[in-house]
C-alpha cells in the first residue's frame, strides 16, 4: 500500500502540479470526484503489480482513474434520460437474485437426484415411437475408399480389394494402405454424408439417388490420382435416420425429460407442502389471474 502511495503521490505531482487534492475523511484520500460520487485510494488496491516500474505504475493508475471518470460520466448520463421505472432497478435485481437462487437449486437438486443411465431399451423404445422425427437432412452413405498415386503399382491389388463384395476383404486393405495409400477411409459401419465424401473424392453426383442406385464400386483417375470407392449402403435426404445415428441425441432427449420430470415433482412437493402448512394465503378481494 506504501508502494500504491507513492505511486499516487508521483502520478498527482505530474497532474496537478501546484493542487492540493481533497479528503471527505481524514481516513480515505479521494483521488477523483465525479458528479458527486468519489474515488478513493482503496479502490485502486491490486490495480498496480508488486513489480511494475514508477512509470508503468503511474500509467496504470492513470489509465485506472479515466476508465472511472468516463464510466461515472456515462452513468449520470443515462440516469438523467431515463424515466423513473426504468431506474427502479430494485425489482429486475430481486427478479435476477431469485431466478439465480432457484437455477442453483434446481441444479444441486439433479446433481444429487438424477438417474444418468439411460438403457439401450429405453433408447430403442424412444426410437421407434418417434421415427417420423428423425428425417435426416442430408444423404447419407456407408462408405470406403482409397486415394493412390496414379503411379502406384499397387493400384490392380487394392481394386481387386476394394471391389470384392465380402466386406471381411476390407480388413485387407487397411495393411497395404499404410504403406501405400495418399488417404484410405474403411469404416463402413460408420454413416458420412455424401457432401462430406465429394469434399475428399471428387466424384460428380448430380442425382444422388440415380446414382447411388446404380454405382456400388467406382474408380477413376484425376490430378495424378487414383480414386477408388465402394458404397456399402446409403440413406436418401428425409429418409429416417438409422438408430447408430441418432443414440446419442436420444440419450440426450431422454435425460432432458428426466431433468425436466424431475423439477416438477419438486415443485409440485415444495408447494403441497407449504399449502399444508398454511405457509401462504390467497386474499378473497385479489384480481382472479384469468380476469381479462
Amino acid at each position: 500500500m506504501k508502494r500504491l502511495s507513492l505511486v499516487i503521490g508521483a502520478y498527482f505531482l505530474l497532474l496537478l502540479t501546484g493542487c492540493d487534492y481533497f479528503e471527505k475523511s481524514s481516513k480515505e484520500v479521494v483521488l477523483a470526484e465525479c458528479y458527486g460520487k468519489y474515488l478513493y485510494e482503496s479502490d485502486l488496491k491490486g490495480i498496480v503489480p508488486e513489480n511494475a516500474t514508477i512509470m508503468d505504475s503511474i500509467q496504470l493508475v492513470s489509465n485506472f482513474i479515466d476508465s472511472w471518470v468516463k464510466r461515472q460520466v456515462l452513468i449520470h448520463q443515462a440516469e438523467n434520460n431515463l424515466n423513473k421505472e426504468d431506474l427502479d432497478l430494485k425489482k429486475q435485481m430481486e427478479e435476477y437474485r431469485n431466478s439465480l437462487v432457484i437455477y442453483a437449486y434446481e441444479s444441486q437438486l439433479i446433481n444429487q437426484k438424477l438417474d444418468t443411465i439411460v438403457s439401450e431399451d429405453e433408447i430403442e423404445v424412444f426410437y421407434e415411437q418417434n421415427k417420423e422425427n428423425f428425417q435426416l437432412r442430408n444423404t447419407m452413405v456407408r462408405v470406403a475408399y482409397v486415394i493412390l498415386n496414379e503411379d502406384c503399382e499397387q493400384k490392380d491389388l487394392f481394386w481387386k480389394l476394394m471391389s470384392d463384395r465380402d466386406t471381411l476383404i476390407l480388413q485387407n486393405i487397411d495393411v497395404q494402405a499404410t504403406y501405400y495409400a495418399v488417404k484410405s477411409y474403411l469404416d463402413v459401419d460408420h454413416w458420412m454424408r455424401l457432401d462430406e465424401l465429394t469434399n475428399i473424392v471428387p466424384i460428380e453426383i448430380f442425382n444422388a439417388e440415380s446414382f447411388l442406385k446404380k454405382n456400388k464400386f467406382v474408380r477413376f483417375d484425376m490430378n495424378d490420382y487414383t480414386y477408388m470407392v465402394r458404397f456399402v449402403d446409403y440413406l436418401l435426404e428425409e429418409s429416417i435416420s438409422p438408430l447408430e445415428m441418432e443414440r446419442d441425441n436420444i440419450k440426450s432427449i431422454i435425460l432432458a425429460q428426466r431433468k425436466q420430470a424431475l423439477i416438477e415433482k419438486m415443485r409440485n412437493s415444495v408447494y403441497e407442502k407449504a399449502k399444508k402448512e398454511r405457509a401462504f394465503e390467497v386474499y378473497v378481494g385479489a384480481p382472479s389471474l384469468n380476469a381479462e
